[in-house]
């Protein structure tokens, strides 16, 4: 990972890059309280399987480009939900109905929620 980029700046990099592809309904959560994994994660969304497989494209070029390559990439054969790890931010491109139906922001809020009653 390039040292020279903290995680707020590759987030802003990879929305660019979904953006440039037309992506839709862009959001970024702060997990770092979560998961151990990894700080952000961030969802979009594609009107098809051919719009999701090019924003995982671009999300990777823009990205190689800056010095932060992927470490793995899912979901590429399907193209109805497409998994990217950078490392410190997970990012999840999926169909509307995919999104709907796992609705990833709620179960991580969900997550949220119960680690700060725990720790109130």
């Amino acid at each position: 990972m390039n040292t020279e980029m903290n995680t707020d700046q590759i987030a802003a990099a990879v929305v660019t890059a979904i953006e440039n592809i037309k992506g839709q309904d862009i959001v970024v959560l702060d997990v770092s309280k979560q998961s151990a994994l990894f700080e952000r994660m961030i969802i979009a969304s594609a009107e098809s399987t051919r719009q999701t497989k090019a924003i995982a494209h671009n999300v990777q070029v823009e990205l190689k480009a800056l010095g932060v390559p992927d470490q793995g990439i899912e979901g590429l054969t399907s193209g109805e939900w497409v998994l990217l790890d950078l490392g410190s931010i997970v990012v999840h491109i999926m169909q509307p109905a995919v999104r709907q139906y796992y609705d990833l922001e709620a179960l991580w809020s969900a997550a949220a929620d119960q680690r700060n009653r725990r720790t109130s």
